[in-house]
């Protein structure tokens, strides 16, 4: 069986943008990418400032859905806010 770290060197080795584009539409479904970029556009919100509530509301989700993101961009030391403030900006 695959571990998880063995995929995770994969994504790492990628360094071409249309390469990574391609791995993943081959290796994942469009409902699969829809969902993903739907968590990084949440998260992309919540760093902005936004509410949980608006977000809901905006998206016609569920609030544990955002509540999830919301607590990983409180971390301290969170990679992913770090992540969205090199790409994105947000609040520090």
């Amino acid at each position: 069986m695959v571990s998880r770290d063995e995929l995770i060197e994969v994504f790492a080795e990628i360094s071409d943008f249309k390469e990574m584009k391609s791995f993943i539409e081959e290796i994942l479904t469009p409902r699969e990418i829809e969902d993903f970029t739907l968590r990084w556009k949440l998260l992309q919100e919540l760093n902005e400032g936004h509410t949980q509530r608006g977000i809901a509301a905006k998206y016609g989700i569920s609030l544990c859905k955002i509540t999830r993101g919301s607590k990983i961009l409180k971390k301290n030391n969170s990679i992913t806010k770090k992540i969205l403030n090199k790409h994105h900006g947000g609040t520090e």
